[in-house]
């Protein structure tokens, strides 16, 4: 179950829970093999991770292809607390619609075997950004159920 709330006109906050451990969630957030089996809001996306280097100042580059349009994303991990934390910068590298910097942070939380992840995003230069984003995030954190699911 996923719900998602504005904490202001320039956040996002979605929790979401899944039925594995959170060491599973958060490895799936930072195994490049992982990462490019779930991480794309739908089915028609091919994701390639060109670099993801998972130290507080690493970089990671994604680009996510549907057909012929490629959307690529980077940035840099701010924190890392395995399996609780993950904190990393988001910015649009093609996307002339999104030039600002954000900010994504992500707590796994242990429900008794199972995790409720909360992805919190801010700095959003608008409402409109923001809401688009949260239409992207809810096909990602779908993606990583079906994945997570095929492994249980």
């Amino acid at each position: 179950m996923a719900t998602a709330t504005s904490q202001a006109p320039t956040a996002l906050r979605i929790t979401r829970t899944f039925p594995v451990p959170r060491e599973r969630v958060f490895q799936a957030w930072t195994d490049p093999q992982a990462l490019a089996r779930w991480f794309a809001p739908t089915d028609d996306f091919r994701t390639t991770i060109f670099e993801l280097d998972l130290r507080p100042g690493g970089r990671y580059r994604i680009e996510m292809l549907q057909g012929e349009k490629s959307h690529e994303v980077a940035g840099r991990y701010v924190e890392i607390r395995p399996p609780e934390r993950l904190v990393f910068t988001w910015k649009w590298e093609n996307e002339p619609a999104h030039v600002e910097e954000t900010i994504v942070t992500l707590d796994f939380f242990d429900r008794g075997g199972s995790t409720e992840l909360v992805l919190t995003q801010d700095r959003f230069e608008s409402p409109a950004s923001r809401d688009e984003h949260d239409k992207g995030w809810a096909g990602c954190l779908g993606r990583l159920a079906d994945f997570l699911g095929e492994r249980s």
